[in-house]
């Protein structure tokens, strides 16, 4: 039970300063008092929580990725945090709830074995983009056009397959490639995107031979002449799609975000472009991914429903 003191009105605390004061203490107690905890709710109910989007930190990840968070900041009004972390860490986030959403789930295989995981702990939204492709590729001055012919010349490649994320499914796929061409004689060298790219920067600078693991859409087959090996196995299977993942509750927690996400959907090319940009001298992802938004404006209204 609350305590009110009864105030004395007086010659030096006139009537209308009294009322006054009373409604100052009853305004005070019930803002902050034993009882005002619903005041409070509805404070923190009506502000906007930052929105957490997840990645991997590829090319083509980070591209997606900023150009979300483009959108969400600058049509949607809201604060956004991206978080680049490894392939299982962005699916045990999302399946935790301590992130909001991904849109770099390669699927339905490269990624299968955390979508059999954790698939019943997101909310798969669909395809973001459609087309892809992974598999093995070396610069175009390289006189190798299948992966068949990778162990004759294994000594010209330092018996090395430059690798990106140990845990990638392109990784996997590679693995798998290497027992059914029984390339014994090379090694698959794990690493990152950068990494990778590095190593071929370098080869291709030289006219030193080089293989690396590969996917489209990436922005080193615009830098650089190259070409995918022939797989006449098809290990690496056929064209697949990039999905939007997002954790459980975000529909109803921000459902204009979950509006945005389930509708985004761009094409490879969209996606080279902003990559492309990004590789210029003093451009970041950020700078490349605004204006791709601005320069694309039906299809983000398209994605946003305006």
């Amino acid at each position: 039970m609350l305590c009110i003191p009864r105030l004395r009105c007086s010659g030096a605390f006139p009537f209308r300063e009294c009322v006054a004061l009373v409604l100052l203490v009853f305004l005070f107690l019930g803002c902050g008092g034993e009882n005002g905890s619903e005041g409070t709710e509805k404070v923190k109910a009506g502000r906007k929580e930052t929105v957490r989007i997840v990645y991997v930190d590829w090319a083509s990840e980070r591209a997606s990725a900023h150009v979300v968070k483009t959108v969400l900041e600058q049509r949607l009004g809201r604060e956004c945090e991206l978080l680049d972390v490894t392939l299982i860490a962005m699916w045990q986030a999302l399946a935790a709830g301590d992130q909001d959403a991904s849109v770099a789930a390669w699927l339905p295989s490269l990624q299968d074995r955390f979508q059999e995981k954790h698939g019943s702990e997101v909310v798969n939204l669909g395809p973001n983009l459609k087309g892809t492709r992974i598999g093995l590729v070396v610069p175009e001055y390289v006189p190798v056009d299948s992966i068949t012919e990778l162990s004759e010349h294994a000594e010209r490649f330092d018996h090395k397959i430059i690798g990106i994320d140990p845990h990638a499914g392109l990784m996997k796929k590679t693995g798998q490639a290497l027992e059914a061409y029984d390339l014994g004689t090379l090694e698959l060298v794990s690493g990152s995107g950068s990494t990778m790219t590095t190593a071929l920067e370098q080869a291709v600078a030289q006219k030193d031979w080089i293989v690396v693991t590969g996917w489209t859409p990436h922005w080193m087959f615009a830098r650089w002449d190259l070409k995918y090996l022939h797989d006449p196995r098809n290990v690496y299977g056929d064209a697949e799609h990039i999905s939007t993942i997002a954790r459980k509750g975000l529909q109803k927690d921000m459902p204009r975000v979950y509006a945005f996400l389930d509708n985004f959907f761009w094409s490879p090319e969209d996606m080279a472009e902003v990559m492309l940009k990004a590789q210029a001298n003093e451009t970041s992802y950020e700078e490349a991914a605004e204006e791709w938004v601005n320069n694309h404006e039906n299809q983000v209204s398209a994605w946003l429903n305006q």
